[in-house]
C-alpha cells in the first residue's frame, strides 16, 4: 500500500466491506485519501481544502445531486461514500451516469456502518505512514550523522546505505571505476558484473545521486536495479552522498579514494570478511586490476632517510611512495591492487603485461621512482608465491611482506626484487614456518630458554642471537652487548647449561641459529 490510501483502499478496508459497498462510478479509484469528511450539506466546496473522501447519508445528493456532484469535484474531493436507506434506498442510475461523466468515484453502502468507525481507521493509516516516514527520516540522518562522525570509510557508508535500503548500492569515480560496492545480502558478482560497460550506458530504471559539490563531483551512489522504495531511495542516497563528500573532505591530503578503495577491498580479503573469489574479482577489475593467468604479491619495503619523522610527515612521505609505487606499475602498463601497509611499506598484487616488460624490469623502476619522490635509504621489493586466484595473492602479501623484511635487514647487492629463495636460509624458514613440525623443533631447541626468561626477566635469547651472528669472535658480541667478556663468558656458559648443548660445537649452532629463524618468521607475520 501507497503511503497516502487511494479510495479503492478505502473500500477495501474491513469497516467498510461491512456495509456491502457497491461501486457505482468507477472513475479514478486510485486518487489519494488525504483526509475522510462526514457532511450532508448541499455545498461543502467551503469546508473542503482538496483530497477528502466523503462520507454522507445522500440528503444533498437526493435533492439536488448536480449541484452536490459538481460541488466536491470543484473543491477536488477524491470521491464520495453514500450510505443508502436514510435519504435514499438507490443510486439512481442518473445520478451514477453524472458521477462517472465528472470522473468522480462513487460508492454506494447497502448496509449501515458507523462513519465514526471509517474515519478513525482511514486516519489512523494516514497518521501511521506519515509518522513511519517522518522516523524513517530521522532514522537515515542519525545514521549517516553518525557516520559522519565518526570518519567511517567509503566502504562503511555505502554499506550503511545497502543495508537501509536492502537494495545492493554502488559507489563509483566519473570514470566509473568501481570505489566502493554492497551487494545487500546478494551476489557482488552479479551486480559488478562488466560494471564499466554497463554504467556508460543509460538506465532509466537505475537510481542516481551525484556526489560531491555542484560543479566539483567526483563520483556516483547508484542503485543499479529499479528500488522498491523510489523515494526512501532517493532520501537514503542524497544522504550517503551528504556523508561520502565529508569523507572526502576529511581525507583530502591523507591518501585518494581510489587508494583507498584498494585498501579496503585488500583489508576485507585478509580479514576474510571476503572469501568467495567471484566476488573479490569482480571488484578487483572494476578497481582497474586486469584479469590475468597468474598474480603476484610484491612488498615494497622503503627505509627512511631520516628516522623518527613526525606523524604528519611521516604519512605525507608514506602517501608519496604509495603515488610512486602505482606510477611505476602503470607506466609501464601493468596493473595492479595497492595498498598502503605499515609506515613504509606498499602492497601490490600485480597483473603484469607480459609484452610490456618483465619483473625485473618493474622492480627497477620502483626503486627508481620511490627514489625520485621520496628520501630513501633503501627500497627493497620482496615478491611472494605467485597465485592463480586474487585472493590467494592477497594472502600471499604476508610472504612477500616477510621477504622484504629480511632483504632489508641484508647487504644491498643491488637486487631489482627478492623472492624467498633470494633471502637463503631466512627465506627457505619463510617459506615452512607455517608446518607444526618445523614449530615443534624450533621450540624443541629454544624451550628451556625462553622459559627461564620469561621466569627471570633476563635477555639470554637476546645474547644467543648476537652470538650466533658472530660465533667466533666474542670480543665483538661482548661489545655489540655492552658486557665485558667476563661477563659474556659467564651468560654462554648459563646458557649452555639450561639448553644442554656444547656452542663450540657446529651443529647446535646451525640448529639453534635455524631455530631462532622460524621464531623471528612467526613472529613477524
Amino acid at each position: 500500500m501507497s503511503v497516502i490510501p487511494s479510495v479503492a483502499d478505502v473500500v477495501g478496508m474491513p469497516v467498510v466491506q461491512r456495509g456491502n459497498p457497491q461501486v457505482i462510478s468507477a472513475a479514478n479509484l486510485d486518487r489519494p485519501v488525504r483526509w475522510v469528511h462526514v457532511g450532508d450539506l448541499p455545498d461543502l466546496s467551503k469546508v473542503l481544502q482538496g483530497g477528502e473522501l466523503v462520507l454522507t447519508t445522500g440528503a444533498a445528493l437526493h435533492s439536488d445531486p448536480e449541484r452536490f456532484l459538481r460541488g466536491l469535484l470543484e473543491a477536488g474531493a477524491a470521491g464520495v461514500v453514500v450510505e443508502l436507506g436514510t435519504h435514499m434506498t438507490e443510486v439512481p442510475s442518473a445520478v451514477g451516469q453524472l458521477a462517472t461523466s465528472l470522473e468522480l468515484p462513487l460508492i454506494a453502502l447497502h448496509r449501515e456502518i458507523k462513519f465514526v468507525e471509517v474515519t478513525e481507521a482511514v486516519h489512523r493509516m494516514i497518521v501511521a505512514d506519515q509518522y513511519e516516514e517522518v522516523a524513517f527520516a530521522r532514522r537515515v540522518h542519525e545514521k549517516f550523522t553518525e557516520l559522519s562522525m565518526m570518519r567511517a570509510s567509503l566502504a562503511d557508508i555505502v554499506a550503511a546505505a545497502a543495508q537501509i535500503l536492502d537494495e545492493p548500492v554502488v559507489l563509483e569515480d566519473l570514470a566509473h571505476q568501481v570505489l566502493a560496492v554492497s551487494a545487500a545480502g546478494g551476489s557482488t558478482a552479479v551486480v559488478l558484473r562488466d560494471w564499466e560497460r554497463r554504467s556508460r550506458l543509460t538506465h532509466d530504471d537505475w537510481l542516481v545521486a551525484d556526489v560531491g559539490p555542484r560543479g566539483e563531483q567526483w563520483g556516483r551512489l547508484i542503485v543499479p536495479q529499479p528500488p522498491a522504495h523510489v523515494q526512501r531511495s532517493k532520501m537514503v542516497l542524497e544522504r550517503a552522498s551528504q556523508a561520502l563528500a565529508m569523507n572526502r573532505m576529511a581525507e583530502q591530503g591523507r591518501s585518494g579514494l581510489e587508494h583507498q578503495a584498494h585498501s579496503g577491498l585488500v583489508d576485507d580479503i585478509m580479514r576474510g570478511r571476503i572469501t568467495d573469489e567471484r566476488d573479490a574479482a569482480v571488484r578487483a577489475h572494476a578497481l582497474g586490476l586486469r584479469p590475468a593467468a597468474t598474480y603476484h604479491p610484491a612488498v615494497v619495503a622503503v627505509s627512511a632517510a631520516r628516522p623518527r619523522l613526525d606523524p604528519v610527515a611521516a604519512q605525507r612521505r608514506n602517501v608519496a611512495i604509495l603515488d610512486a609505487v602505482v606510477h611505476a606499475v602503470k607506466s609501464l602498463g601493468h596493473s595492479g591492487l595497492f595498498s598502503a601497509r605499515q609506515d613504509g611499506e606498499v602492497g601490490v598484487v600485480l597483473a603484469l603485461n607480459a609484452r610490456r616488460g618483465t619483473l625485473d624490469e618493474l622492480g627497477e623502476a620502483i626503486g627508481h621512482e620511490v627514489r625520485r619522490g621520496v628520501a630513501a635509504r633503501r627500497v627493497v621489493v620482496g615478491v611472494g608465491s605467485s597465485a592463480q586466484l586474487i585472493t590467494d595473492a592477497v594472502r600471499g602479501l604476508g610472504e612477500a611482506a616477510h621477504v622484504a623484511e629480511v632483504a632489508m635487514s641484508m647487504p644491498d647487492d643491488q637486487r631489482a626484487y627478492y623472492r624467498a629463495a633470494d633471502v637463503r636460509l631466512r627465506g627457505l624458514l619463510a617459506l615452512l614456518r607455517d608446518d607444526p613440525r618445523v614449530q615443534n623443533f624450533a621450540e624443541t631447541e629454544l624451550k628451556a630458554l625462553l622459559a627461564e626468561d620469561l621466569r627471570s626477566g633476563q635477555n639470554n635469547l637476546e645474547v644467543l642471537r648476537a652470538y650466533l651472528q658472530k660465533p667466533g669472535n666474542k670480543s665483538a658480541v661482548a661489545q655489540r652487548l655492552h658486557i665485558s667478556r667476563p661477563a659474556l663468558y659467564q651468560r654462554l656458559a648459563d646458557i649452555q647449561k639450561l639448553l644442554g648443548v656444547d656452542l663450540d660445537d657446529g651443529e647446535s649452532l646451525t640448529s639453534l641459529h635455524a631455530a631462532l629463524l622460524v621464531l623471528d618468521a612467526k613472529t613477524s607475520v
